[in-house]
């Protein structure tokens, strides 16, 4: 069992590059499942999310070939149409994508159903809505999703409610289906922009990606590419959380300011100073922070995937700050967390009420999903003491090389291992 060990206090200063966008790269790469060539996908970050998903296409027998530690060429010439059991589906969210991509290419797809962060309830409605409407049979049987079809039409599909993975699963479903497909009520997101433009590099016909109005012409093939997955906006956004919360100065490469300018709205709000280049970010800390209101939206509102981490940067700012989660349900899990470290937050359903302290405390704590680790991390950034926190796995999912990149901006953090006490061998083991 390995956790992090951070000692707080210190000042972040000194400059960090930014990797591949997570929540981009779990598509683009199912999406090369509807080439007709070799891909090769650059600017991958490595992540667990990436590792589960390449060897689930090497497993399916797909070609995979590291050319270097940041790109891969994947020929998917040779994968076959096999089911995903509930032992891969259950570690990622993105597990779902391969449905689209197999039901655009064989025109069926076996899918366990998907894990990821309990985040609280996640339907997959409205992708089985897309697909229904391309002329998919669906069927959930003992925790499968199943997808036949005898062949793909295209047709209108809205959504009922604004979903980037269903987005997502309707377009790689429909670019190679018969015809027109209008997806009304698309998301907007920035890594759904990046799958249609890499999928357009391939040969595709996509338009309207960043609108609510997405239009994809179906094609017959689609060829190879050499396409490189654009810089993590929540990652860069981690990072900005940070410099402020520890009161430093950070410079933040391999960025697109344009991405971050929701996360840089609300900082430059509270007192914290932001100066935008073309492709960086400097974010400088101050000695008073007040409080402001968030509420995350969908793109390009206040990102539901940055708010744990803001929330722990309000911690400590003057006076009163309200968070609303619109997003999710669970989301506020890690309040709990950062309670143990002397924040004072309250939570009302969707809503946060958080009053300001001094200071936070350094305490044992707990990651509970990705975002929530990220936002303790912080937290113990800033603290007083040296902290522990565990179940880091989450935070590995989607940051690259975390407490390397903080250790060298000046971060007293290191990764430990220590026997699992739920596992008996280690039980022994420690006796």
């Amino acid at each position: 069992m390995e956790k992090y060990i951070v000692k707080g206090g210190g000042k972040l200063s000194g400059e960090v590059v930014v990797s591949g966008a997570k929540n981009a790269v779990v598509a683009i790469l199912p999406a090369t499942i509807l080439s007709d060539e070799p891909c090769v996908i650059e600017n991958i970050p490595s992540i667990s999310d990436v590792t589960i998903t390449l060897q689930i296409m090497s497993e399916m027998g797909a070609k995979i070939r590291m050319i270097n530690k940041t790109t891969v060429e994947i020929d998917t010439r040779p994968l076959q149409n096999m089911p995903i059991p509930y032992e891969k589906a259950k570690l990622m969210r993105a597990t779902t994508y391969f449905l689209g991509t197999l039901l655009g290419r064989f025109h069926s797809a076996h899918v366990s159903m998907p894990g990821g962060c309990n985040l609280g309830d996640r339907p997959i409605d409205q992708h089985l809505k897309c697909f229904s409407a391309l002329g998919a049979q669906c069927e959930l049987d003992k925790g499968m999703i199943n997808l036949r079809a005898d062949k793909l039409i295209g047709n209108q599909i809205f959504f009922d409610k604004n979903s980037v993975g269903a987005t997502i699963n309707g377009i790689m479903a429909a670019v190679k289906a018969e015809g027109l497909t209008i997806i009304e009520n698309a998301a907007k997101e920035p890594h759904v922009v990046d799958l249609a433009n890499c999928l357009n590099s391939m040969g595709a016909d996509i338009i309207g990606a960043g609108t609510d109005v997405i239009k994809i012409r179906g094609v017959k093939e689609l060829h190879g590419t050499t396409y490189s997955v654009i810089p993590d906006q929540i990652e860069a956004g981690t990072f900005m959380a940070a410099a402020a919360a520890t009161r430093g100065n950070l410079l933040i490469k391999n960025v697109i300011p344009k991405h971050l300018e929701p996360i840089t709205n609300k900082l430059l709000k509270i007192g914290v100073q932001v100066e935008q280049y073309d492709d960086a970010v400097r974010v400088i800390g101050g000695d008073n922070y007040v409080g402001t209101t968030i509420k995350t939206q969908p793109h390009p509102g206040f990102p539901t995937d940055m708010q744990p981490q803001m929330a722990a940067v309000l911690t400590c700012a003057r006076g009163t700050s309200m968070v609303t989660e619109s997003i999710f349900d669970n989301r506020f899990r890690y309040v709990d967390e950062l309670r143990r470290m002397g924040a004072n937050i309250s939570v009302e359903g969707r809503v946060a009420v958080i009053e300001g302290v001094d200071q936070l405390k350094c305490a044992p704590v707990k990651a509970t999903d990705l975002r929530a680790g990220a936002a303790l991390i912080i937290a113990a950034l800033s603290a007083e003491g040296t902290s522990e926190i565990y179940d880091i796995f989450h935070v590995e999912r989607g940051y690259e090389n975390m407490e390397i990149k903080l250790k060298s901006l000046g971060a007293n953090i290191v990764k430990a291992s220590e026997p699992d006490p739920n596992n008996e061998v280690s039980q022994k083991k420690a006796i």
